[in-house]
């Protein structure tokens, strides 16, 4: 894993000790003084993380973290807190300054690695989802904390053996979330898969099972996959910590707890998944609107191109028949030439609703183009495409309000690979002069390809 890190300290000897281990691990490292210098780097080069000193003359690390934060350019870099200072307290003020980790000097390098290696590989994951979402500013309040608050309630699941220890960090945690909790771990498992959590909190001492495993089990299934994981550990248990971040586990917390630097690192993390959460959500969205045609919500000619190709492939690779079916509407020029195109409109909708509703869920229907369409059927296609062929002309369509409705037809040609077409484009052609041969002879008819 390579990365650009600054090390932000103003005593020369702290950015040297820190600066010869990253670079004993590879990483590229930039460093800084103080805390303007440390802006003025991040306002004009690229930086992957960021190990802050809170004790600083003229701007403290809060300020620094606070600035970081509030600029969407940066508020995506995550920030580690290098400091002596070791109260709870002060993690929940770097919390609320939007810190997303601490370290304490002297700097563990065990903990210094694999903290930096965990935070980058979550910053690697939300940079490729904002570049797939298009998502060029990020949300500046998504990773920020407010005072202790969410949007919205959040559920969290809580893997605790011991009912004196759930019974506080349900009190704890009663302001910001709605709290499930559960002493076994196997019937964790199965609940978290079932239900919507923002967040897991997973004690370190679960009675005779390995608490890693459970994050293990969570991190492998698709359904919890995402969600984040926050590990209560006891003093002097680095190793496990260590190997939690290594495994995925999003963040932890040492005993005794704090219950202010509990409520602030929750709400972190579930802050940074409803963010994450957001770029799938806008990812998804982008890909579905590159794909579907906005009037009529069938896909388009774009995902035709591209999915035919596939169906065609596997189709001979297993010897089985293939058809398409290319349907035009019969004088549609007609409508929008005497009702006006937003007519014209209605009876493509109402078009596209019929397609939809005549074909299989194994059939791919798509608007090709203008009042063109086309259904995919992993079969021979003439019984279905009469059927539709019916289905339009039975039923007139309606214009929209204070409008006729009018009787309409469809000429539909269909082909099929087992006449002799050796790819999908010439597929795909001889519908199409299928379809010509029966505009040609008269419309309102489906005519199949000669083999």
């Amino acid at each position: 894993m390579t990365a650009r890190i600054l090390v932000v300290d103003d005593i020369p000897a702290n950015v040297k000790v820190l600066e010869a281990r990253l670079i004993a691990e590879y990483f590229e490292v930039l460093t800084a003084g103080d805390g303007f210098q440390a802006l003025s780097i991040c306002d004009r080069t690229q930086v992957d993380l960021i190990l802050l000193d809170i004790m600083m003359p003229g701007m403290d690390g809060f300020e620094v973290c606070e600035r970081l934060k509030a600029n969407p350019r940066t508020t995506h870099i995550p920030v580690v807190m290098v400091t002596a200072l070791d109260q709870p307290s002060d993690r929940v003020r770097g919390l609320k300054a939007g810190a997303d980790d601490f370290l304490t000097k002297p700097v563990n390098d065990l903990q210094l690695v694999s903290r930096v290696k965990s935070l980058l590989r979550l910053k690697t994951l939300s940079d490729e989802l904002r570049v797939r979402a298009g998502a060029e500013h990020p949300i500046a309040d998504a990773t920020r904390l407010g005072e202790g608050r969410v949007e919205e309630a959040a559920q969290i699941l809580l893997v605790d053996p011991r009912a004196s220890s759930q019974e506080r960090m349900i009190k704890a945690l009663k302001p910001v979330a709605d709290v499930v909790s559960m002493s076994d771990p196997q019937a964790a498992v199965f609940e978290a898969a079932e239900s919507p959590f923002d967040l897991v909190i997973v004690n370190g001492n679960l009675d005779g099972y390995d608490p890693l495993r459970l994050c293990s089990q969570l991190r492998s299934l698709e359904r919890t996959r995402f969600i984040p994981l926050l590990l209560i550990t006891e003093q002097g248990e680095e190793d496990l910590i260590i190997r939690a971040l290594d495994l995925g586990v999003n963040d932890y917390i040492v005993r005794p707890l704090d219950p202010n630097e509990l409520v602030a690192r929750a709400v972190t993390q579930i802050r940074r998944k409803r963010y994450a959460d957001r770029l799938r959500n806008s990812m998804k969205q982008s890909f579905e609107m590159a794909v579907t045609d906005p009037l009529t919500g069938l896909n388009n000619r774009r995902y035709l191109d591209n999915h035919l190709k596939h169906l065609f492939n596997r189709a001979a690779a297993r010897g089985r028949p293939l058809s398409v079916c290319m349907t035009d509407i019969d004088r549609f020029k007609s409508v929008n030439d005497t009702y006006g195109h937003d007519a014209g409109d209605e009876v493509l909708k109402e078009f596209a609703a019929r397609i939809r509703a005549s074909v299989r869920g194994a059939d791919l229907a798509c608007r090709f183009g203008g009042e063109e369409f086309v259904v995919v059927m992993p079969d021979m296609a003439k019984d279905i495409a009469e059927r539709l062929r019916a289905t339009i002309e039975d039923r007139p369509f309606s214009l929209g309000a204070g409008q006729p409705a009018i009787t309409l037809t469809a000429s539909m040609g269909i082909a099929s690979n087992l006449a002799g077409a050796e790819t999908p484009e010439q597929l795909l052609k001889q519908a199409d002069q299928a379809l010509y041969t029966a505009k040609h002879n008269g419309r309102n008819r489906v005519v199949a390809a000669a083999a």
